[in-house]
């Protein structure tokens, strides 16, 4: 009875201080508690906002095409014909290349700055990664168009075309400009995001697992291999955020993906783009259909990015909490 009694006395007075600390706010702090609050709300209205308007804006292609919009190869203004899947075909296949070309470099180097290198070698090359990143995409596409484009043209293409020419998708003319150079730019722009984050996962993996790999009798690669390992849902999370990135990314795909509607098993011949299609045609799109399944392009591009990242950040957030609760 003595110690529910004390347990009571207890409870009322953290109650009474909780009251106190409420009254005792001071106005100024409402407003800025209030104030952050409007502005996070802001941010889902605006999304919500662009979601609400697209999907309004494409009613006219969604009413007259339906599902078939998606699965048809038809882009014919002059016919009033229109169907993505031209575009999707070209956004997936060129994310995957970038994908396959930029995820174990970004590993690799991830691992790298976090595991062997010097203080002075992970400051350079973790600044020159940074810098990466921040390169405007029309710098890459310049790049990609002057530089290259010739060199695939001239040395890459016809070398894998003489090598596994046997292959359906190294076959074609070898014009610089297609799946495989967009591929490669995108792969390059990605490899800053995939890197940083694999490197921030890594390092967030507590030091005792490394020593106690160690004191196993563990080498260098094998407590390697484990922090790999223990940071795969991590390293995911990065791939699917730097795929989101790749599937969105407009004006250096433009450049040199060779914008032409069709699907070709060769990496070589030229393709379109979610992204490049919208950028392309948009401002020169002629009539109230053209325009609506522009729009709807658009919305499906939303609706596939959004979940990307979605999916991405779900991952992240799911190992980062692993990591603090060991």
């Amino acid at each position: 009875m003595y110690y529910l009694l004390i347990f009571e006395n207890t409870f009322t007075i953290i109650e009474t201080e909780k009251k106190i600390i409420r009254s005792s706010k001071k106005f100024s702090d409402i407003v800025f508690e209030n104030l952050t609050l409007l502005f996070a709300i802001t941010i889902i209205v605006i999304v919500v906002f662009i979601c609400f308007e697209m999907f309004k804006d494409s009613a006219i292609s969604r009413e007259k095409f339906g599902f078939g919009f998606i699965t048809s190869e038809k882009w014919d203004s002059v016919k009033s014909d229109y169907g993505a899947l031209t575009f999707v075909y070209g956004t997936v296949v060129s994310s995957i290349i970038a994908l396959l070309i930029a995820l174990p470099i970004s590993i690799g180097v991830a691992v790298f700055l976090t595991e062997l290198a010097n203080s002075i070698t992970k400051t350079t090359v973790s600044f020159l990664i940074e810098i990466l990143a921040a390169i405007p995409s029309i710098i890459y596409g310049f790049w990609g168009i002057f530089v290259l484009a010739p060199f695939m043209r001239t040395s890459v293409q016809p070398a894998l075309q003489s090598t596994l020419g046997f292959i359906p998708l190294f076959q074609g003319a070898t014009a610089g400009f297609g799946l495989l150079t967009a591929g490669i730019i995108l792969a390059i722009m990605i490899t800053p995001i995939i890197t940083s984050i694999t490197r921030d996962v890594l390092k967030a993996i507590p030091v005792s697992q490394r020593e106690a790999a160690y004191a196993l009798g563990s080498t260098k690669w094998e407590a390697i291999k484990m922090a790999l390992l223990n940071a795969k849902s991590g390293i995911l999370g990065a791939t699917i955020l730097g795929l989101g990135r790749a599937v969105g990314e407009t004006m250096a795909v433009t450049m040199v993906i060779g914008n032409k509607a069709q699907i070709k098993e060769s990496l070589f011949e030229p393709a379109y783009s979610m992204a490049s299609v919208i950028a392309n045609e948009f401002a020169e799109a002629s009539g109230g259909l053209h325009v609506s399944a522009l729009i709807e392009v658009g919305l499906i591009l939303f609706g596939v990015t959004f979940i990307i990242n979605s999916l991405a950040r779900i991952l992240i957030y799911s190992f980062t909490r692993k990591a603090q609760a060991r």
